[in-house]
């Protein structure tokens, strides 16, 4: 277990760890090389304190936000949640309407945020662990 960065990171050594000794990553050749080896460039920036650079994924602070709330939504639908009772956790009660829930636009984000987390937890999350390939 290796506390860097707020996190912690498990990581797998073949012997027990030495401080100031040298490690090597292992790294298969496949199509996802290009994204470990990125990954492994943060790992040893983090190691020497240094910044991280940027992401790997490539994903907007909009779209991260989304995610976490449709994760949220996610976790509240799987325990039973009404529509209405995550939207009034993920939104506030106040922006809630009590006449015109049905056609609302927050009961329509929500209910999408919703569809989100499921088609994450159906395997759409594997999609966020490879980078984006640009066209060559």
């Amino acid at each position: 277990m290796l506390p860097l960065g707020g996190g912690t990171h498990r990581l797998w050594l073949s012997t027990k760890p030495v401080k100031r000794v040298a490690y090597h990553v292992e790294l298969p050749l496949d199509e996802d090389f290009e994204a470990r080896v990125r990954a492994a460039q943060r790992l040893w920036r983090a190691l020497h304190n240094r910044s991280l650079g940027p992401t790997l994924d490539g994903l907007t602070p909009q779209q991260r936000a989304r995610l976490a709330l449709a994760l949220r939504a996610l976790d509240g639908h799987l325990d039973g949640a009404s529509y209405r009772t995550i939207a009034e956790v993920l939104f506030g009660p106040a922006r809630i309407p009590c006449q015109t829930w049905k056609t609302h636009d927050l009961r329509s984000r929500t209910i999408r945020l919703v569809q989100l987390g499921l088609r994450m937890m159906r395997g759409g999350y594997r999609d966020l662990l490879r980078p984006r390939r640009r066209a060559r």
